[in-house]
């Protein structure tokens, strides 16, 4: 069976779903044949304001038919699969259509999107969800449509590199860190991610508790000045910006840190789909305190690989971060159990395999 993943964001585009669509392909087994048609030169999208997407049929047909592609992957659900459903009336073709999650949600917010959104789904051969948060909410939209539907989480690729403890101990050494608790954030600096939160959590922590915590947050965005903003000068040596990290300089952290913390939560629609970055710190041995929203919970176990809280509730993440700096044996337990469980369910090989299994039953 020959497939075609047609998709608008897909590298050297930068983001979370450009990188699982990288994946899917660079990870599709041999024995099957994949071709892509992505947006990188600009023939799917059009400058027009209204049906920007209508190049994407011409362009996608020509593929087919060049192709002879017996199976379509949609990255889209709005607007390609639009273009799927329209050219299924005319080409011998099954698709299966992609949701992630804000992806899905701007799917539903107007009448005219979920009316449209309801046929594509209807008469998609197979529907793959990233996370199982949205496919809850694909079967409270379509009840009927369960056996048709898959979760397929992201996955991690390779493991830990190689850190000069060197390295380590100039983190170390730089921000007097001997005796400290670190905690680190790292991501985009957007609302959902929750930084605010743990910063609010910190300077309304009574002193005693915050005398030995000194939290980090890597990343740039939108958010930056205003969350800078939030820093109280008493706790300018306790909260510490680190700017835009390269991919070594990531690790290092994820080593040197004591907990990683990222309680994101669902803004109107706009919620974590997995957080890879999870996982990456569990593969570290390190627990998470994470926001019990959206995918999260695919990507953090609670009381397994970290702990979820409530992430609007100040008083619920100061518990959880008492509670691992107070017990390091339970710390050790949950990154040792999370490690095990980012190697053993989260390999790119295992994903795909899953999905390839699933589109040719």
């Amino acid at each position: 069976m020959k497939t075609l993943l047609f998709t608008l964001e897909y590298p050297p585009f930068h983001g979370g779903v450009a990188n699982y669509y990288g994946n899917v392909s660079k990870y599709w087994p041999i024995e099957e044949k994949l071709a892509v048609l992505d947006n990188s030169h600009n023939e799917l999208l059009s400058t027009e304001k209204i049906l920007n997407w209508l190049p994407s049929i011409s362009a996608l047909n020509r593929c087919l038919e060049k192709d002879k592609i017996d199976y379509l992957l949609v990255g889209q659900i709005l607007p390609l699969g639009t273009v799927a459903y329209i050219l299924s009336f005319f080409k011998k073709i099954n698709y299966a259509v992609f949701l992630h999650g804000m992806d899905f949600a701007l799917a539903l917010r107007t009448p005219r999107k979920r009316f449209l959104s309801k046929l594509i789904l209807k008469k998609a051969n197979k529907i793959i969800c990233a996370n199982a948060y949205v496919k809850d909410k694909l079967f409270e939209f379509i009840p009927e449509i369960e056996e048709r539907t898959v979760v397929v989480n992201p996955g991690i690729e390779g493991g830990v590199p190689n850190i000069s403890p060197d390295d380590m101990r100039n983190i170390k050494d730089t921000y007097h860190l001997e005796g400290k608790k670190v905690l680190f954030s790292l991501g985009r600096l957007v609302k959902r991610k929750g930084v605010d939160k743990v910063i609010e959590t910190l300077i309304s922590m009574p002193e005693e508790e915050t005398a030995d915590l000194v939290y980090f947050i890597a990343g740039v965005g939108p958010r930056e000045e205003y969350l800078k903003s939030l820093v109280p000068l008493r706790f300018a040596k306790k909260i510490i910006f680190l700017g835009s990290l390269s991919d070594y300089d990531k690790w290092a952290w994820l080593k040197t840190c004591n907990i990683f913390i990222m309680p994101s939560r669902d803004i109107e629609g706009d919620f974590e789909g997995f957080g890879i970055v999870y996982l990456e710190a569990n593969l570290c041995a390190k627990p998470v305190i994470a926001g019990n929203s959206g995918g999260v919970k695919d990507a953090v176990v609670d009381g397994v690989s970290g702990l979820l809280v409530d992430p609007e509730n100040t008083e619920e993440i100061a518990k959880a971060i008492n509670k691992l700096k107070n017990d390091q044996a339970l710390c050790d337990k949950l990154g040792e159990q999370g490690r095990d469980r980012a190697i053993r369910d989260f390999s790119w090989e295992k994903q795909i395999a899953s999905l390839c299994n699933f589109i040719k039953k």
